[in-house]
């Protein structure tokens, strides 16, 4: 098989599964290291083993190069199959099967590990109809938040990229900072380009009830405003360790979001599982949409949203209310109209 696919699949299991961002960033590197090459070059370097001293290339992935080379599926990537062939979540088999798109995206313009492109095409292998690409925006420099400008040259690559014809639409997009202003955290006519607008709260998380509520109805209440995202801030688990929620009006919050037609996000990463199961109910009595997303950062993270369909099912959340079981028109449709 293809030597840089195998690389490159053997980096999405590894991705889906959580596994180190060391052991992914090896596949990831060899793939990118040999991708110049001709698969004729790649063969003849791996067969005459010259490929060894090529740098990003180690043990384990020339003995996965080889193996592709000489027609085989690599043994590493075989088990990984085999692995992955298991579902993620032991629930919500029939709200994944519904799901059509994901509005919560990363690429490497911001704070994920991975290009557009790879993103893009691992959303069509997971049958996606479309996928937001929603980096961060300017204020949150530690995650390179993309200024006006770069997102403007983003809004090119996207444009490119669709214009391929690729089974997956990828909407523009940003997950925008609200900042404690309560305003959006990118210009507005730029804002008004975008598909997508996911706002959340990045910064100050431990405010006071008042002041992070204020915060958050005047992102809602923002006409760009189309997805609330993770909007507890919690991290119940992880490396980056644990995290309690935010502490804000609920009632009040989703009352607002309801009127203003902005979607909830339920935030499927493990390590935030947000909005909590209490606040969910809150949301669902309060009339609101939701978008289950995945905020991956990397491919095999698109995969996440098995774990936000088991909680949407195991909260009683209808398929219709959430907007990511829409078909692209109907999403787009209800986006725009803001």
């Amino acid at each position: 098989m293809d030597a840089v696919a195998a690389l490159n699949e053997i980096a999405f299991w590894l991705e889906r599964g959580r596994a180190a961002t060391f052991k992914v960033q090896a596949f990831r590197k060899a793939a990118a290291a040999i991708s110049p090459l001709g698969p004729g070059e790649v063969a003849e370097r791996a067969w005459s083993g010259r490929l060894k001293s090529m740098k990003g290339i180690g043990d384990r992935t020339f003995a996965v190069i080889r193996q592709a080379v000489d027609g085989q599926v690599p043994d590493y990537l075989a088990d990984l199959r085999e692995k992955g062939a298991q579902p993620l979540a032991s629930g919500g088999a029939e709200i994944h099967e519904a799901l059509r798109g994901d509005l919560h995206s990363h690429s490497e313009w911001s704070d994920g590990g991975s290009p557009i492109d790879l993103m893009v095409a691992a959303a069509e292998v997971l049958g996606r109809e479309y996928l937001a690409l929603t980096d961060h925006s300017p204020n949150l420099t530690i995650a390179n938040g993309l200024s006006a400008g770069r997102l403007l040259d983003q809004l090119e690559v996207v444009a490119g990229i669709n214009g391929n014809g690729g089974g997956t639409r990828l909407l523009t997009g940003i997950e925008v900072d609200i900042l404690e202003s309560g305003e959006l955290d990118q210009e507005p006519g730029l804002l008004d380009r975008l598909d997508i607008v996911v706002a959340s709260v990045h910064s100050k998380l431990r405010a006071d009830r008042k002041t992070m509520t204020t915060r958050m109805l005047a992102g809602i209440r923002d006409p760009q405003t189309n997805v609330l995202g993770h909007c507890t801030g919690r991290l119940v688990e992880g490396s980056r360790g644990t995290r309690p929620p935010s502490d804000f009006d609920a009632k009040e919050v989703f009352a607002a979001c309801a009127e203003h037609d902005v979607a909830v996000e339920i935030n499927s990463r493990p390590e935030r599982q947000d909005p909590p199961d209490a606040l969910i109910q809150l949301a669902l009595e309060a009339g609101c949409l939701f978008s289950i997303d995945s905020d991956a950062h990397a491919p095999g993270q698109l995969d996440f949203l098995q774990y936000g369909a088991e909680r949407a099912a195991s909260n009683n959340v209808p398929a219709e209310r959430i907007v990511t079981t829409w078909p692209l028109d109907d999403l787009l449709a209800w986006a725009r109209k803001k």
